[in-house]
């Protein structure tokens, strides 16, 4: 199994869309066998759900994400925990101790710094 976090600096980045890194880790018995910092090519909210999948990422833990990006993951198979916050490490620990709270709905409340607003996109940020 392979669990992708949206990463920045060791924390899980809070805007899923634009994050530029995700530390992959490498499942195996219940334990991480392996992890790597992966970067997004400069990908953007849709073509991040297939670089995910290329990846053969099956989970992604994440801070702030739309309702748009939300269903790209789930039909590429990705299942997502969203609303998490702090160390990547943690979170993953958290995961793979079943204490991670699974939030697979859009957590993109507050208006963004770019020129647009998420319903561009199909997204549900600004509720």
């Amino acid at each position: 199994m392979k669990v992708a976090a949206t990463y920045a600096n060791g924390e899980i980045f809070q805007h899923f869309g634009h994050t530029q890194q995700f530390k992959v880790y490498d499942i195996e018995n219940g334990a991480v066998a392996s992890a790597e910092i992966v970067g997004s090519n400069g990908a953007g909210h849709g073509a991040l759900a297939g670089l995910l999948a290329q990846g053969g990422v099956n989970v992604l833990i994440c801070g702030g994400i739309g309702s748009g990006a939300i269903n790209a993951l789930g039909q590429a198979g990705i299942e997502v925990y969203a609303g998490a916050a702090g160390s990547a490490d943690a979170a993953i620990d958290a995961f793979l101790a079943g204490t991670l709270p699974k939030v697979g709905e859009s957590t993109c409340r507050e208006p963004h710094a770019h020129a647009h607003n998420c319903s561009h996109h199909g997204d549900a940020c600004h509720q």
